[in-house]
């Protein structure tokens, strides 16, 4: 390992990692990817595969905190929050509470969506030159709301993204039903249709940014666990890995929920709270939806795939906790039922749970590190991962390699929870 000698080491290979280890690529520096396990199976594994800058509102919105407090006695709830003494979690939920107000959410919404479009163009730009090779499918996203409060809430981020260059339509549950005929019209009020979004694999997304790298010259290194770091100075000197030393000249810490963990033995306090999320991939029904789907009211994600269906949702800030909760799976199940013809016992074929990276106001950290010169961090990206990815790798590169931003670096400082 230690005889790659990179110009840039990347810690973290998932979607993130591959994103910035292909654009840094690109601009002709030597990548090393790292991961400690294997190469696009952690969190970028098993999301609901959405590109879609509609879906860009922060974790902590206006109102929010009457909602935590029943979902923290609620197990079964879109948001759980585990209930449990620790100063680091009461510390990240009162930066959640002060991130609840609007112009935070504004602000949030602001750079989310920059983020999220800027992707957005760069999958659609990949897909063109190599059709189908990481199932890029632009056919929208449809919100469905089964109750008026809900609908008010899909309304309301319809408008939001609207005044951002986002695209959406208010339609009638008779209208779903003409879009989407998979879809119980008398199960729903109504929802909002946006046209423009669009849906990957995300595994194969990761293969394909990460052989794209490869083709510069970029070295992916699956089951290399980081240790610890050597740094003096400002610098970062090497990285101890369970596979050797290594020496880089600059460093992307991009390993998501483990990135807070990595960046404490640098005494960096990155306030990351890992949120548990779920997948379950079945056969798909008789009828079959043609666009992503999700529930508003359940926070259930549902998307088509070529031969099976997945249901993703949930959120369960547990930090570190990989335990699989099976009443949480039975909950996604039952909520797509209610729309889909999903029989009542499917045959699943698999059953994932990843971590999402939490930061407390929604936003993820892509910037410099604090008090080192050559250690960049990106991590913190909620459930936007997939989402963000391209856009975040470009901002990546663009701020390794001294270049100008290709959005404004500012909402994604480091140095904003000091």
């Amino acid at each position: 390992m230690s005889s790659h000698h990179p110009d840039v080491l990347i810690i973290g290979g998932g979607l993130i990692g591959a994103a910035s280890a292909w654009q840094l690529s690109c601009r002709g520096a030597r990548v090393l990817v790292i991961d400690k396990g294997q190469i696009g199976h952690g969190c970028s594994y098993g999301n609901a595969g959405w590109v879609t800058p509609c879906f860009a509102m922060p974790l902590p919105m206006p109102g929010m905190f009457i909602k935590s407090i029943k979902w923290m006695l609620d197990s079964q709830s879109p948001l759980y929050i585990q209930p449990r003494a620790s100063p680091s979690l009461a510390k990240w939920l009162w930066r959640f509470l002060r991130s609840m107000t609007r112009r935070q959410m504004l602000a949030s919404v602001d750079a989310l969506v920059e983020l999220s479009k800027l992707s957005l163009a760069i999958y659609r730009d990949l897909d063109i030159k190599a059709r189908g090779a990481f199932g890029f499918s632009q056919k929208g996203l449809l919100m469905l709301a089964q109750s008026s409060s809900s609908m008010t809430a899909a309304v309301e981020e319809m408008k939001l993204v609207a005044a951002r260059g986002v695209r959406g339509l208010r339609i009638s549950a008779s209208e779903v039903s003409t879009l989407e005929p998979a879809v119980r019209a008398d199960s729903i009020l109504g929802g909002v249709f946006y046209p423009n979004e669009a849906h990957v694999e995300p595994l194969a997304t990761v293969r394909h940014l990460i052989d794209l790298a490869s083709g510069n010259g970029a070295i992916a290194q699956p089951n290399t666990e980081v240790l610890d770091f050597v740094g003096d100075n400002g610098i970062v000197r090497s990285v101890l890995t369970n596979r050797g030393e290594i020496s880089a000249g600059k460093i992307v810490l991009a390993a998501g929920s483990w990135s807070g963990k990595l960046g404490a033995k640098l005494s960096i306090k990155i306030p990351m709270l890992a949120g548990k999320g779920y997948a379950v991939i079945v056969p798909p029904p008789s009828k079959t939806p043609s666009v992503p789907i999700m529930l508003v009211d359940r926070k259930v994600a549902i998307t088509p795939r070529a031969t099976s269906l997945r249901i993703a949702g949930t959120l369960e800030l547990v930090d570190l906790d990989e335990s699989v909760t099976m009443s949480r799976v039975h909950t996604m199940m039952c909520g797509a039922r209610t729309i889909l013809d999903v029989p009542a016992n499917p045959c699943i074929t698999e059953i994932w749970r990843g971590m999402r990276p939490c930061t407390p106001d929604g936003v993820p950290v892509i910037s410099l590190a604090p008090r080192f010169s050559n250690l960049y961090i990106a991590a913190g990206h909620q459930m936007l991962g997939l989402q963000t990815a391209t856009g975040t790798g470009m901002l990546v590169a663009d701020l390794v390699t001294g270049s100008t931003p290709c959005v404004d670096p500012e909402p994604f400082r480091a140095g904003r929870f000091n």
